[in-house]
């Protein structure tokens, strides 16, 4: 069958692969870079498992500007568009969303429409009685990086629907995967949406709360290690997720854990705003703990969050930035994906040699390599050197 996937970021492209090991698959997209990439066989993003499917060959797979070629006769539309949190609203920007719904259900009234960007709860009911078709939410559960690894062996795939095109895409998805025993629960679209959200603050919750733990640890001079690895041993936490960092980031925590609370606004709750102050109460002792080593020059060794990835959108190095620049510290950049000569108003520095000559002290949220011959300058809170 023909499946139509909208957006080639990591979310749209990790699924357009996935999906046409086995069926035909068009991405369509606005960006004509990433177009000309994904049909030269190249990844517009950085993920080891989609670079090397693409290069293989074999895929039922092309990339397309033109929606007309997408809808055409698709069984099913998956959209994967952007929903960046927009903090005037304080709610998700879900247009580009909706124009592809009403442009898709315009085009190919018979497709059923399967959202996979990120959206409030309610979106997807509110969107079926507006377009008088169902809308399946399907979330995603990916790491930049690894989309496509994450998508070939799921966690578990989640189906915001109970129609029979609902359960066939969920068999659709676990079909295309190297698990074929990987659970498959079907839900509600509002439920589903819901799951998504709660998920994601679970695990900034679990960020937040070692980070939290690191901060006490360092401001009584404990050993943070000798701690999270004694807490732990408890099977009930476990030892998963556990590393301190300058706070949760990436794209999607920071706008999902505020998404919640904004769907909160109605309802009683503590521990959601709790969790989302939390972050920047971290970032702030960061910033701090930096300024009052008084350095000249701040370098910061990489703006992404997570080793494999090109992606630093809202990473959480950039909030102790400019924290630092508020303080009246000049900062600069050393980013390696970010070829231009600054990034958001900071002066980047491309040769390292030089960047580490001209940093006083370096901040990098996870150790490197790169990094060992002047350690003495680098400032991180990283306890186990990973992700």
């Amino acid at each position: 069958m023909k499946i139509a996937v909208v957006g080639t970021g990591y979310v749209g492209l990790a699924n357009a692969v996935l999906l046409a090991r086995r069926h035909e698959v068009v991405a369509l997209d606005i960006n004509p870079k990433r177009v000309e990439l994904v049909n030269s066989g190249r990844s517009p993003i950085a993920d080891k498992e989609i670079e090397q499917a693409l290069r293989a060959g074999g895929l039922r797979l092309r990339a397309t500007l033109d929606p007309a070629e997408a809808y055409r006769g698709a069984r099913f539309v998956l959209v994967a568009t952007p929903t960046d949190y927009d903090p005037e609203t304080n709610r998700f920007d879900t247009r580009s969303v909706e124009k592809v719904l009403r442009e898709a259900h315009a085009a190919e009234p018979a497709a059923t429409l399967a959202v996979r960007s990120t959206v409030p709860v309610g979106f997807c009911r509110g969107q079926s009685e507006q377009l008088k078709t169902e809308v399946v939410f399907v979330p995603e559960f990916l790491r930049e990086g690894s989309a496509l690894k994450d998508s070939l062996h799921p966690s578990r795939i989640i189906v915001g629907g109970a129609s029979a095109a609902a359960r066939e895409l969920g068999e659709a998805l676990r079909a295309c995967s190297d698990l074929p025993e990987a659970t498959l629960l079907f839900t509600g679209p509002t439920e589903a949406e819901a799951v998504k959200l709660f998920s994601n603050t679970y695990l900034a919750m679990r960020v937040a709360y070692f980070n939290e733990l690191d901060t006490y640890a360092a401001k009584h001079g404990l050993s943070t290690r000798e701690i999270i690895d004694g807490v732990c041993l408890d099977p009930r936490i476990g030892p998963g997720y556990n590393n301190p960092s300058f706070g949760y980031g990436g794209y999607c925590l920071p706008k999902d854990t505020k998404q919640l609370r904004a769907n909160y606004d109605d309802v009683p709750q503590n521990l959601i705003s709790a969790i989302v102050d939390s972050n920047a109460t971290r970032m702030d002792y960061i910033a701090d703990e930096i300024a009052g080593r008084r350095p000249k020059v701040v370098g910061v060794y990489r703006l992404i969050m997570k080793a494999g990835s090109d992606n630093f959108r809202t990473s959480s190095i950039q909030g102790v930035m400019q924290r630092l620049k508020d303080r009246g510290l000049t900062v600069v950049v050393h980013e390696p994906a970010h070829p231009g000569v600054e990034f958001d108003g900071f002066r980047c520095v491309p040769d390292l040699a030089v960047f580490k000559r001209e940093a006083d002290v370096i901040i990098a949220n996870r150790r490197d390599d790169a990094l060992k011959d002047v350690e003495a300058k680098v400032f991180t809170r990283d306890v186990f050197g990973k992700d």
